[in-house]
């Protein structure tokens, strides 16, 4: 029997802008609870504690590995789904990707298990007081391996259906909740693992919230859970090659550090890892934005002009948005460094933060091809160009901070996000995903000049023997001209529309 049909999900500019905003909101928060929290977390947990607190995160995340692309493959075919208008195949697939991450948390749980007394007595440095708190608190997080796991699919779920707003007022508190629930853990006198049980019970609620909006939304979304064959195959190929991607990505972005680390000092990865760590925080807008478009590229499967052209204007989008902030860093990066981490600081770092801010607006723009190809079931084609890069991005690192250190790092990393935009937005032209006609249409010869010139504007403003003040006010003033420029030249009158809409009352609804 055929599977009943509803209307389409429709995707429209004013519905991504909002989604984009409730995702900035949804991440931004945590980041400001975390700066507040952590001080007073390492004062009443001690720092031998709080070391341990903090490689559990990092295990944790790790053994996200098990997820293997599911939730991103939920994501993708609810989001066809969806845009075909067949509501009733929703639960076949949802219920197949919960049940599949169940069985591949409870095998991450039980190998976490089994390494806990490996991991905490032989592998990490702990001190023999803490070594039982730490064991208890590693089996504690073993149990909440298959919880986050399914919790991955059902916010897909709901990413899939554009209910952004649902997910960010679950996210926001979730992830804040990592920061704050110790501190109530340390006001209430609990050892440490009392403190990563709270952890746990918050995971264990947010997936019962997720599954309750999940009911919500889906109300054809009951009864026991299910398995079906067809959509495993198809979530299993589509996910194995996204965690390919995920298996590849870190290694790519933290082999330039251990090259640094083998071949010059860990004084010079310090160096190196801060301007890293502070550049790469700009990274929240594009993937805000490339949150909300996934399933909205998903969903447009059937209507391939609209989605170039909604993959042309998000390009336009990041370059317009993120632009002038990476010019404003071009600009002060000496000042910033000098302010935030001292003289020193500035003088080995400067011109590395350079190049990483104009490595990361080019990686930015490669969001776009990177989630078109994942969303029209080509994550096979991401992946191939990692494994391909990483071997030549080995040689590239090995040669340049054999004989640049610090700022080789910084131009391997920028080079090889370069090489690996240009072969995605290759890709994507060859498939017809994205074709220069559709750039031209939407200005990008125009928004990439006007973002090159005030670039070297920048550069040669922050090498020039200028005070403090006016380096700043001069950064301001071209800020705010790329601005008025890109507001009145670059973006079409629907666009400015669709912006402005978002400051009227009932925008958010």
């Amino acid at each position: 029997m055929d599977s009943p049909r509803a209307p389409r999900l429709e995707i429209h500019g004013r519905l991504l802008a909002r989604n984009t905003l409730f995702n900035l909101a949804g991440q931004a928060a945590p980041l400001l609870m975390g700066v507040l929290c952590i001080p007073p977390i390492i004062a009443g947990l001690g720092a031998e504690r709080f070391g341990i607190l903090a490689l559990a995160w990092a295990v944790l995340g790790y053994f996200n590995i098990f997820d293997l692309g599911l939730g991103r493959a939920t994501t993708k075919f609810v989001a066809e789904t969806l845009g075909r208008g067949e509501h009733g195949r929703v639960p076949s697939l949802v219920w197949t990707a919960v049940t599949t991450q169940a069985g591949f948390g409870l095998v991450g749980a039980t190998v976490l298990a089994l390494l806990t007394p490996l991991l905490v007595e032989r592998v990490l440095n702990i001190p023999p007081a803490l070594i039982e708190e730490a064991r208890l608190s590693f089996y504690l997080l073993s149990v909440s391996i298959p919880v986050v796991l399914v919790t991955t699919s059902l916010r897909g779920t709901l990413e899939a259906a554009q209910r952004f707003d649902l997910v960010n007022a679950l996210r926001a508190p979730a992830n804040g909740a990592v920061f704050f629930l110790p501190l109530i853990g340390i006001w209430l006198g609990w050892a440490l693992p009392g403190v990563v049980g709270l952890l746990v019970a918050a995971r264990l609620l947010m997936l019962f919230l997720h599954y309750g909006l999940c009911r919500h939304v889906f109300p054809e979304f009951h009864g026991l859970p299910r398995l079906d064959a067809t959509s495993l195959r198809t979530l299993l190929a589509y996910g194995g090659w996204v965690t390919v991607s995920s298996a590849v990505g870190p290694i790519l972005t933290y082999l330039d550090r251990f090259m640094l680390g083998v071949l010059a000092t860990l004084g010079a990865v310090a160096y190196y890892s801060a301007p890293y760590e502070m550049v790469t925080r700009l990274w929240v807008f594009p993937a805000s934005l490339m949150a909300a478009i996934f399933p909205a590229f998903s969903a447009l499967a059937g209507e391939p002009q609209r989605r170039e052209a909604l993959a042309a204007r998000s390009v336009k989008y990041i370059l317009v948005l993120l632009g002038p902030v990476v010019v404003a860093v071009l600009a002060v990066a000496p000042d910033v460094l000098r302010l935030w981490l001292g003289p020193e600081f500035a003088v080995q770092s400067t011109r590395a933060l350079q190049i990483l801010a104009a490595g990361v607006l080019i990686n930015s723009l490669a969001f776009v091809p990177f989630a078109l190809l994942q969303a029209v079931g080509r994550p096979d084609l991401p992946a191939k160009l990692h494994i391909l890069e990483l071997p030549l991005q080995a040689i590239l690192v090995w040669w340049l901070v054999g004989s640049f250190h610090i700022t080789g790092a910084a131009m391997a990393w920028t080079a090889r996000v370069a090489v690996d935009a240009v072969l995605l937005y290759a890709v994507c032209g060859r498939l017809s995903l994205i074709s220069s006609r559709s750039l031209l249409a939407h200005r990008m010869p125009q928004t990439g000049l006007l973002m090159a010139a005030a670039a070297g504007i920048a550069l040669a403003l922050g090498a020039a023997a200028v005070s403090f003040w006016t380096r700043n006010a001069l950064v301001a003033s071209i800020v705010v001209g790329v601005a008025l420029a890109s507001w009145h030249y670059l973006l079409s009158d629907t666009e400015r529309g669709q912006i402005l809409s978002l400051a009227r009352p009932g925008a958010a609804k």
